[in-house]
């Protein structure tokens, strides 16, 4: 386990800190495995200055889940450009690293076994995954708009749940089996499938 060197940090910076070293940990061991112990090892500090920042270790996954959606959400939200730029950015940006990676499926693994049984967790994933299905259904009614076939509501629901469904799908076999696809080959089919469901070139 590599050991933080310790500094002095701003509250904010100090936080943030021992949630990244409780990802680490998470990703390496497990939920169960994660001990407090461990993670202020890894962030270079006491146990008890994290129990400073933390009332319990389930506080520290809480936060921990909700650093992890939020990272997502945001590099989504943070493309540029015309609509059909903006689209293809925002597919491309899941099969790339950092959000693409041994490390993220690791904490996908770990995170999603207990959404169903914790309901603060079940509560994050939900609104990670509305706030990201929600941009992505923007997208899409901002690109069809400007291919003079402007959709519904509704319509545009419907297209982002699919293509959500398709880019996770795409995502857990990259992650998982990166080596047995070429380069950039994993985007090309998304880019082709999502061209399948909404019948337009999203290309240039």
């Amino acid at each position: 386990m590599t050991r933080r060197t310790f500094h002095r940090a701003p509250e904010g910076e100090r936080r943030q800190e021992l949630i990244e070293a409780t990802l680490d940990c998470i990703a390496e061991f497990g939920l169960k495995g994660a001990t407090v112990r461990q993670i202020a090892i890894r962030a270079g500090v006491t146990a008890g200055l994290v129990r400073h920042y933390f009332e319990s270790k389930d506080q520290m996954v809480a936060e921990a889940y909700r650093a992890v959606i939020a990272s997502l959400t945001e590099k989504a939200q943070n493309v540029e450009g015309d609509p059909a730029t903006r689209l293809r950015e925002f597919i491309a940006v899941n099969f790339t690293e950092p959000v693409a990676d041994s490390r993220s499926v690791s904490l996908w693994a770990a995170f999603i076994s207990q959404v169903r049984v914790d309901p603060i967790l079940a509560e994050i994933h939900r609104e990670g995954y509305l706030a990201f299905r929600n941009t992505l259904q923007e997208l899409l009614s901002e690109f069809l708009a400007a291919k003079g076939r402007p959709a519904s509501e509704e319509a545009c629901r419907r297209y982002a749940i699919a293509i959500n469904g398709l880019v996770d799908g795409l995502w857990v076999e990259g992650c998982l089996a990166g080596d047995l696809f070429r380069d950039g080959e994993l985007v090309s089919i998304a880019m082709a499938s999502v061209e399948a469901v909404l019948g337009l070139p999203i290309e240039n």
